[in-house]
């Protein structure tokens, strides 16, 4: 199994109510039930107060590294990302597990 972390952080100026934002949660949360690959789905936002933390975290698996590629792959997927890259960014880490 291959786990996929995605940590996001908000553009400078960006609040959570931005409409671009909620249409990006939206897409997001969505994605657990739409894509196949996905074993574990889990996205939501950061409770922490730390000026270090990151605004909005996903945390998947998925069964191997073809699967991973597919569900990056993916429409709904590419069609989310294209969402987020408009207001914020993010970093990633994918480990087997």
């Amino acid at each position: 199994m291959i786990r996929h972390l995605v940590l996001f952080k908000l553009n400078e100026g960006v609040e959570r109510d931005d409409p671009r934002v909620v249409a990006g949660v939206e897409a997001f949360r969505a994605l657990g039930g739409r894509i196949e690959e996905l074993r574990f789905w889990e996205c939501g936002w950061n409770i922490s107060d730390r000026p270090i933390a990151y605004d909005f975290a996903i945390n998947s698996a998925v069964e191997d590294a073809d699967a991973l590629k597919r569900y990056l792959e993916h429409p709904a997927h590419q069609a989310g990302v294209a969402l987020w890259r408009e207001f914020a960014t993010w970093v990633i880490a994918d480990y087997e597990f």
